[in-house]
């Protein structure tokens, strides 16, 4: 599984940086200005036409996608996505898309890794490990990190499962990482050699960076969710969005060429200070404004890469916000020493603020503290500085969460109940649905019904409720064994209905497409152990009990605790 899925990312991180070499380092930048103009219209528009024409339009991406198959289908993806997102992701970050492979990478290993247990009909535990395994090679292969491979998938991918089979996720990552370093040359792989040492006198440094970098992730979820609604929003084609995104994109790529593909080869030149070279490669080297000009030129990176990215995902392209945060954060830490830097100070650490600065965007955009901490520590060989990357990791963190506990890329999904979150209870009743519970044996007797009727129901029945309708089987009331109880052997009420003299109101009523969660609560609001359950139209259609949610749910307890 590891060397599959390890592979796997090989081969889309070759491809797409040798497409970005071509362009970047080979052509002069006069040259460079058409590649910017036409290449990310095209990676768009192409990734949409391939969707559209090969995919038939089904191109739910990200790591929500793979979440939602872990919490409600067992964990079975489908074997499309092991081919489907290498394709879309190469075709848009390789044609200079701003967004990041590591995203499909996962997803395509999870993939894998899911259709290898369902090959050889494997269970939801075993299913759920090499899913995991799978996108844990993926990730490792990419940065050749493997322990941040690991925590990625405990982060992020198992939330809400109890997973104690820590081995197999291990020697994914190690093959997938050893793969990597075999296959790919040193300029491929995701490495930082300049840096500095840890010096605790500059800890204020990183205690402001850790405060800014929460905010800008902030920011930049907040920008990503308004182009995603304004895009969802437009009156138009899935190809025309497709057409007006890349057109958009390729107008920032001109302008601000670094925001073209995944940007780690800018961040590799602020940390070998060469800066200035990326400078003199846009429209910025035409302008004489001193020192300030590099400043001005890295705010605007930062500003728009969050809507350069979303651009990208959201009007048809593929990929994700791994590499993007990655860069932005790298981009924020270099403006910072700069600044610091034009403001008097002396000794500022330009290199590990750029690395710490990296793992700060990473963990408040994709709340993965632990990921972003031994990623940035792992590819930097900087393992002497995991106290700044705690510092900066955690305070972003903490402030991302202040703000949204849940991911704001999860959230819709986490609001529908779609995907596990950290309320394990919540995360197991989710699986269960209303309408699979429902008494569809339910037994029903006439509001007009008589003493005899309710004593033949009884005789032939089992039931302890029953309910109370009308001739078109709307609902009346309720009856319960102890109700009738006493008055089984009576043959008449002084002449009134024996049924409408004795049933009583519900305590509440549900429908089937009501979540779970809230059927658990109208239970535990109204202290009942039966509801009764009404279509659109209140007609009857059964009872639900809590002694059948309970056992559906121990069982589910038995089944997904891995």
């Amino acid at each position: 599984m590891g060397c599959t899925a390890g592979m796997a990312g090989v081969l889309l991180k070759a491809l797409v940086h040798y497409i970005h070499h071509l362009i970047v380092t080979k052509v002069h930048f006069e040259y460079q200005i058409f590649f910017y103009i036409v290449f990310p219209f095209l990676g768009i528009v192409l990734t949409t036409v391939i969707v559209l024409a090969v995919f038939k339009g089904q191109d739910r991406k990200g790591i929500g996608a793979i979440l939602y198959e872990i919490a409600q289908n067992s964990s079975i993806v489908s074997g499309v996505k092991m081919y489907s997102q290498i394709i879309q992701s190469a075709i848009t970050v390789g044609l200079g898309g701003s967004a990041g492979l590591e995203s499909p990478i996962a997803v395509t290993g999870a993939a894998i890794g899911s259709n290898y247990a369902q090959t050889y009909k494997l269970g939801y535990k075993e299913r759920t490990l090499l899913l995991a395994a799978g996108a844990t090679a993926g990730i490792a292969s990419a940065f050749n990190a493997p322990i941040a491979g690991i925590m990625f998938a405990f982060e992020i991918l198992l939330t809400g499962v109890v997973f104690s089979d820590f081995i197999p996720l291990v020697v994914a990552a190690v093959c997938g990482s050893l793969l990597s370093r075999v296959l790919l040359q040193e300029d491929v792989l995701f490495r930082f050699y300049a840096r500095e040492s840890f010096n605790y006198h500059n800890i204020p440094y990183y205690l402001i960076l850790g405060l800014i970098a929460g905010l800008y992730a902030r920011y930049f979820v907040i920008i990503s969710q308004k182009v995603e609604h304004f895009i969802n929003a437009l009156k138009a084609s899935r190809l025309r969005k497709a057409m007006l995104g890349g057109a958009a994109l390729s107008l920032l790529c001109v302008l601000l060429p670094p925001l073209f593909g995944e940007g780690y080869e800018v961040v590799k030149a602020f940390v070998d200070g060469n800066a200035q070279g990326i400078l003199h490669n846009s429209f910025f080297r035409y302008f004489d404004i001193g020192h300030w000009a590099l400043i001005v030129f890295l705010v605007m990176i930062c500003l728009l890469k969050a809507f350069a990215t979303p651009i990208t995902i959201y009007s048809g392209g593929n990929g994700g916000n791994f590499a993007p945060s990655l860069f932005a954060g790298g981009t924020l830490g270099f403006l910072f020493a700069i600044i610091c830097k034009q403001i008097g100070f002396s000794d500022v650490p330009v290199s590990n603020l750029v690395l710490v600065g990296m793992a700060g965007v990473m963990s408040g955009v994709m709340y993965a503290p632990l990921t972003a901490i031994f990623l940035i520590a792992e590819s930097s060989l900087g393992f002497d500085l995991f106290i700044p990357l705690m510092i900066v990791s955690v305070m972003s963190y903490l402030i991302a969460r202040w703000f949204s506990i849940i991911p704001p890329d999860f959230r819709t999904l986490a609001d529908e109940g779609k995907i596990f979150t950290h309320e394990h209870d919540k995360n197991l009743l989710s699986i269960l649905h209303t309408r699979d519970l429902i008494d569809m044996q339910s037994q029903t007797i006439n509001i007009h019904g008589s003493i005899a009727d309710l004593q033949e129901m009884i005789r032939n029945g089992k039931k302890n409720i029953f309910a109370v309708i009308d001739n078109n089987r709307h609902l009346k009331g309720v009856l319960t064994l102890d109700d009738i109880r006493p008055l089984l052997f009576k043959k008449d009420l002084g002449g009134a209905s024996a049924v409408q003299q004795l049933m009583k109101a519900p305590a509440a009523t549900i429908h089937p497409e009501d979540p779970l969660p809230e059927v658990i609560q109208i239970f535990d609001d109204t202290g009942v152990w039966h509801l009764p359950v009404l279509d659109a139209n209140d007609g009857f259609i059964g009872f639900i009990s809590k002694s059948a949610i309970l056992t559906n749910y121990r069982q589910l307890l038995k089944e997904y605790s891995v």
